[in-house]
């Protein structure tokens, strides 16, 4: 059992002082073994705040005022340390890069058994079991820097299945995941539930473990706002989750979307003899002869985790220097150095692309030149993705979905004419992204390109009206 009882919290650190938003007040949530908790709300609500508490991370590495109490089974989680925590609770991060501690995939599965003490015997069968009901066999023995952001997303999830805790949080766990990841994810925590483990998950997208759910647990500001029972939660209907600011119950995957590559009315970008091999891999990850992609357009870029989606902007946008084609774009051709200065990459993991002092230093260093009204500019920017407020924040203490939208401002700020972005919509609420649709319609009327690498249907839905699907090789 997990409980908090009147827990208040507010980060400590110099750039998060003056930050209300991710802090908690007045916090009081009990889940019960077995149980099946949702957290859900707008970004920056506080949801990835509630997960650190119970699994140890505040106060042992974020540093802050906690009070009120956290207990684990009873006890309570103050005075244990940190790998005390760990034997019981196992954490699926929204960043995966932050939870791994090997280069090798295997490795990585082994390593919570290892700290255990458990025996080879024991580790590998826990690992093949887990492998098997992951259906990951192509991932096992390959090097975790050369796996897509969801096919890292597979090994946090399976690490924390071979670890065997009674208590998991999974923190936007479907964030990077493909439409079949997510639902064979689905099909896992039903197993974890079948074992009676407990599970708190905070989530925007809610469709794929709408069914699983016990309870339901809405956040705004830092506190429980409303609480929804297992019969409550299954009578609403979807105008009054998208009042309460919850994403669409309707389950439904890129490929159910069906929209054209180009039409003969667009005007053309043509791509030429793309072609990119990892020393390491049997195969191209991308080969293009020749491909036509429509200008002033929104194209969806859809396709399995490990597809090659990602690899395909960082060759079109010219970050991958082994790849080395040709786009030929209103009447210009364009060479990899060409294309650094027509296209700006919004990164899947934004935090990776922030590197300045304030939200709105961020911003400003965006910008072509050196304008007087550059400042107002940038100001406007940020009112539009609802970041005026945090303009003197450092960018590394902002949420997974805030860090997002900011990345986007960066690329508007930019006025490049081709823009690319790598899952814009993980980690943001319905309201944000709804928002961020409405701004990328803007600059598609303005006559920008927009490629959107995306899993996200209700975005596509959304803005995009054309699609460029991947298939794994």
């Amino acid at each position: 059992m997990v409980e908090l009882r009147k827990v208040s919290f507010r980060y400590g650190s110099e750039d998060a002082q003056s930050n209300t938003e991710n802090s908690l007040t007045d916090i009081d949530l009990t889940v019960q073994s077995g149980e099946f908790v949702l957290l859900t709300g707008p970004s920056g609500c506080g949801k990835t705040t509630v997960l650190r508490l119970i699994n140890g991370l505040i106060p042992h590495f974020y540093p802050g005022t906690v009070e009120g109490d956290v207990f684990i089974d009873g006890e309570s989680a103050n005075k244990r340390e940190l790998y005390e925590t760990a034997l019981s609770v196992g954490t699926v991060f929204q960043n995966p890069h932050s939870q791994f501690y090997n280069v090798d995939t295997t490795g990585e599965l082994a390593f919570g058994c290892e700290n255990r003490g458990l025996s080879e015997k024991e580790i590998y069968s826990r690992i093949d079991d887990t492998v098997c009901r992951f259906h990951i066999e192509k991932l096992m023995d390959r090097n975790i820097f050369r796996l897509s952001d969801g096919e890292k997303q597979k090994i946090a999830c399976a690490s924390v299945d071979v670890a065997g805790t009674d208590i998991i949080l999974l923190d936007e766990p479907s964030a990077n995941l493909d439409h079949e990841a997510t639902l064979a994810l689905r099909e896992l925590i039903q197993c974890w539930r079948t074992q009676g483990k407990t599970i708190i998950a905070a989530e925007h997208r809610i469709a794929w473990l709408w069914e699983l759910i016990d309870r339901v647990v809405i956040l705004r500001n830092g506190r429980i706002v409303r609480e929804l029972s297992g019969k409550e939660k299954n009578v609403l209907k979807q105008d009054e989750l998208t009042a309460l600011g919850l994403r669409s119950l309707h389950i439904e995957g890129p490929d159910d979307i069906d929209l054209p590559v180009i039409t003969e009315a667009d005007d053309p970008i043509i791509l030429r003899d793309f072609y990119l091999r990892y020393s390491d891999a049997d195969h191209p990850v991308v080969d293009i002869k020749t491909l036509r992609l429509a200008s002033r357009r929104i194209t969806a870029i859809t396709g399995p985790n490990g597809a090659g989606k990602t690899s395909f902007l960082n060759c079109l946008c010219g970050l991958e220097k082994r790849c080395r084609g040709t786009i030929e774009y209103r009447g210009k051709r364009y060479d990899r150095k060409a294309r650094q200065k027509l296209c700006f990459m919004v990164m899947q993991d934004a935090g990776n692309q922030l590197f300045t002092e304030s939200v709105l230093e961020e911003v400003l260093i965006s910008m072509p030149g050196n304008k007087s009204d550059d400042k107002k500019q940038a100001i406007r920017i940020l009112r539009k993705l609802d970041l005026d407020s945090f303009r003197d924040r450092h960018p590394q203490s902002l949420s997974g979905g805030q860090k997002q939208r900011l990345a986007i401002a960066c690329a508007l700020a930019s006025g490049r004419e081709i823009l690319l972005l790598d899952e814009p919509t993980s980690g943001l609420d319905h309201a944000h992204m709804m928002e961020t649709a409405a701004l990328l319609k803007q600059l598609e009327e303005m006559g920008t390109t927009i490629l959107v690498i995306t899993h996200d249907s209700e975005l596509i839905r959304a803005c995009c009206s054309r699609k460029l699907s991947f298939s794994v090789k």
